[in-house]
């Protein structure tokens, strides 16, 4: 048997940035599923939560052009070529893999979609969303419509999330949380290229910097005429939660 098909090689894959992200984001939708599910007086909270998610997607959508080489969206992006090719046995690529990378995506795009409603959002109860000001009544509770049909949507996914996890870490053998956690990923069986250059302070400070500044403005702080959250006392009975 060939030595360079058992050798055991260890590279960073995830960067600090990317690591540090994907557990605040855990935490903040987290945060956010339970203040949403009781509800409200719980509902400020909520709202909290989803400009923290807000200015965490903004984060990484820019570290996905500016970050090291697997946090960047061109080293993952699932072209239909690839994803054949990982169903069939045939990808050994290091970092997402294309179904776990359209995963990835499809839980960016429907996070920014659920945070995007939720910032217009009014349950006509306990929340009303920073920038409700800036539609009409009738597109607000549309929008908050969405906002709580899309909540179903994201339950499905992060099952499906969850379950996959499960899957290739019991099954397959393939810890997916520990490099998360360390960095660290240990490849046997094929050559790797070297640890990838990690990405300067200035891509660092640039995406934090985008990621202030799209929270401001999603909690509209910069912006002429906003609505705020209502003050009053919530009602003896639990409202509706604005998902």
């Amino acid at each position: 048997m060939d030595i360079a098909e058992t050798a055991s090689y260890r590279i960073r894959v995830w960067d600090a940035p990317t690591r540090l992200f994907h557990w605040l984001l855990l935490v903040a939708v987290s945060i956010a599923i339970a203040s949403g599910v009781v509800g409200g007086s719980w509902m400020s909270l909520h709202g909290k939560a989803g400009l923290a998610v807000v200015g965490l997607l903004v984060f990484r959508l820019v570290w996905g052009f500016v970050g090291n080489r697997y946090a960047r969206f061109s080293s993952f992006f699932p072209l239909p070529s690839q994803l054949l090719n990982y169903l069939h046995g045939g990808w050994h690529g290091v970092g997402h893999n294309p179904l776990g990378a359209l995963s990835v995506l499809a839980m960016l795009v429907l996070l920014s979609l659920q945070v995007g409603t939720g910032l217009f959002g009014n349950d006509e109860i306990a929340f009303t969303g920073p920038l409700v000001s800036l539609v009409s009544d009738a597109l607000s509770l549309r929008l908050t419509g969405l906002h709580r049909l899309l909540s179903n949507v994201l339950f499905v996914l992060l099952g499906l999330h969850l379950a996959a996890i499960l899957f290739y870490t019991l099954v397959k053998k393939d810890n997916l949380i520990k490099p998360m956690l360390t960095g660290f990923k240990d490849i046997q069986g094929h050559q790797v290229d070297a640890d990838p250059k990690p990405a300067g302070w200035i891509a660092l400070v640039s995406a934090l910097a985008v990621s202030v500044i799209f929270v401001c403005l999603a909690s509209g702080g910069l912006l002429g005429k906003t609505s705020a959250p209502s003050s009053a006392a919530p009602p003896t009975s639990t409202p509706k939660p604005a998902w």
